[in-house]
């Protein structure tokens, strides 16, 4: 009850937008791969 429908699935790639999925202490987007990992602050 706490998802919402107008957000994306993942974080959003800085590259093409698309969402992101998280690995263990990665986000990985599905056409550049691996865009941050656990050593980024992106926050």
């Amino acid at each position: 009850m706490s998802e919402e429908s107008a957000e994306p699935k993942g974080r959003p790639c800085p590259f093409c937008g698309a969402s992101m999925m998280h690995r263990h202490c990665k986000y990985v987007c599905p056409q550049h791969g691996v865009v941050y990992d656990c050593a980024d602050t992106f926050y």
